[in-house]
């Protein structure tokens, strides 16, 4: 009776949900502002939201200020997560706070909390800490994120098994979908034609959105298109022209098509010196001096 009850209920939440999850963070934030009256739960659920699309946009300063000491577990986590991102200097403190609400019987289990907990330790590249925390699933956010996890361990059959619970649960979601392309780029070969008819039927859908032309941009490279790679990247380049991942792919998509990646590139370093692109490509240069100061 409960589950009738609640498939007759209507998901308020839903677009500003799937903006979200699609990178269209300002229109989840929008969103927001034309809800009708919700639960407590509908309404925790959208402060969540709209905070965590403010990190996505980069803005950890306005979180910070805003959610203050009385706001629910599910905020205080965001906080966390916005306080992480925000300094290098706060790192430390933040895992140490983190690891400390996860012992506490009282909240150590609240999904947000674990979900953000996951998001650092995958920051951290601490893939064992991160999966203590997500693993056990239990949202669609977790089993997305699992998959992330996985495919960052390179363990895509493990990252698959994720999915078939995902796909089981709901196959048409945002994130089930999402799942599905990230899982079909780290395959390859043919998977790759699949992944990129997932992200053509988002922009066919939803409001384009970086994420969006990002994704379908990487599919292109891997089939060797990198001509519509490129118009794609500029596309996304005009809607954030900061973006990491956009800059990264413009980097890798210019140097096959013999077109100089030096300015993608300065614009990585200043924005994002700690993208695992800008690291590669330094070690790689201190590696060449090495070589060369030897056989000097």
């Amino acid at each position: 009776m409960a589950s009738a009850v609640a498939a007759t209920t209507p998901d308020h939440l839903f677009n500003m949900r799937n903006n979200f999850y699609l990178g269209a963070y300002q229109a989840a934030i929008n969103c927001s502002d034309s809800l009708p009256p919700l639960s407590p739960d509908e309404s925790l659920e959208r402060d969540c939201l709209v905070f965590r699309s403010y990190v996505a946009l980069g803005s950890y300063q306005l979180v910070i200020n805003e959610i203050d000491a009385s706001a629910a577990t599910p905020l205080q986590a965001v906080k966390l997560l916005a306080l992480y991102l925000s300094s290098p200097n706060s790192k430390e403190s933040v895992i140490s706070s983190l690891k400390d609400w996860l012992a506490d019987p009282a909240i150590g289990n609240n999904p947000t909390l674990r979900l953000i907990a996951g998001t650092i330790f995958l920051h951290e590249q601490d893939y064992n800490e991160a999966l203590k925390h997500t693993n056990a699933g239990g949202t669609m956010d977790l089993y997305a994120l699992n998959v992330q996890i996985f495919l960052k361990m390179c363990r895509s059959d493990y990252a698959e098994k994720q999915l078939r619970i995902m796909q089981q649960i709901d196959e048409d979601h945002s994130l089930t979908q999402l799942s599905n392309a990230w899982l079909d780029m780290a395959v390859g070969g043919a998977k790759i034609q699949e992944a990129y008819l997932i992200f053509q039927d988002f922009s066919e859908k939803y409001q384009m959105t970086g994420l969006i032309l990002n994704g379908k941009a990487v599919c292109c490279m891997h089939m060797g298109n990198f001509d519509e790679a490129e118009t794609l990247l500029l596309e996304a380049l005009n809607k954030d022209a900061k973006d990491p991942e956009t800059l990264a792919n413009l980097v890798v998509c210019s140097l096959h098509l013999g077109k100089p990646a030096s300015r993608y590139l300065s614009q990585l370093k200043l924005s994002h010196p700690d993208h695992m692109l800008v690291k590669r490509i330094s070690a790689a240069e201190e590696s060449f001096d090495r070589a060369v100061q030897s056989v000097a």
